[in-house]
């Protein structure tokens, strides 16, 4: 009985303009696009360990400091 009271069920079409398709061309641009992105990346940390390892060797001759020999440090001789 309390079925023939209720509303009818109203469905809405939206109606959408179909989505461009993926092509190959686009695949290899985005896969160039990670590649390059991860190769700056590679050589901007390359740059900046290189440039901290020459500013520390250019102070030790700065302010005389040598580091301890291999030898001497391992216990060598």
């Amino acid at each position: 009985m309390f079925f023939a009271f209720q509303e009818p069920v109203m469905i809405r079409v939206v109606v959408e303009q179909p989505v461009e398709s993926t092509g190959v061309a686009d695949v290899l641009l985005g896969a160039f696009g990670l590649t390059g992105a991860l190769i700056v990346g590679a050589l901007a940390l390359g740059l900046l360990f290189g440039a901290v390892l020459i500013g520390v060797k250019k102070m030790r001759e700065r302010y005389n400091l040598e580091p301890v020999p291999d030898s001497e440090a391992l216990k060598i001789t």
